[in-house]
Formats: structure tokens, C-alpha cells, sequence
């Protein structure tokens, strides 16, 4: 996954978490529903900021940041504990 895959895929989580505040909103989908799924869209979205990250750190040290792949969400996610 080059970077700009990498970004568009943000882009996306963040227009869909958009799109469910929007529902929410109208009463389209419940409060229940709108947190677990923005649970998921975080996770993704620190998933793929990670590894934008990592590319980026691997090609500013002179590796081949094609290398790099994306961390399980429980590893990206247990960075801070």
C-alpha cells in the first residue's frame, strides 16, 4: 500500500464518520450504533496513520518504505499503555 492509498483510505474513514454523525443526527441510526461504529473507524484510522507514519520514517532513513505493513489494532492501539 503506497501512501497515497494509504491517505485516501483516511479520507474515506473520515467522510464516513462524517456520514454517521449525519445519521445520527437525523435519528437514522442510534447513539448504541454510531459509538461502536466510530469505535472501529478510530481504530482504523490510527491503523492507517501509523503506517503513513512508518512509511514515512522508513524512506527519510533510506529504507524502502514499501516494506513496511499495517500493525494489528491491538498493537497500534497498545502503543500508549
Amino acid at each position: 500500500m503506497d501512501d497515497n492509498t494509504v491517505l485516501s483510505r483516511i479520507n474515506g474513514l473520515v467522510d464516513e464518520e462524517h456520514k454517521l454523525r449525519q445519521q445520527l443526527g437525523r435519528g437514522e441510526i442510534s447513539n448504541d450504533e454510531e459509538h461502536a461504529r466510530l469505535k472501529e473507524l478510530e481504530e482504523a484510522l490510527d491503523q492507517c496513520w501509523d503506517l503513513l507514519r512508518r512509511r514515512r520514517a522508513a524512506r527519510e532513513f533510506g529504507n524502502n518504505p514499501d516494506t513496511e505493513q499495517a500493525h494489528s489494532t491491538g498493537e497500534v492501539e497498545g502503543y500508549l499503555q
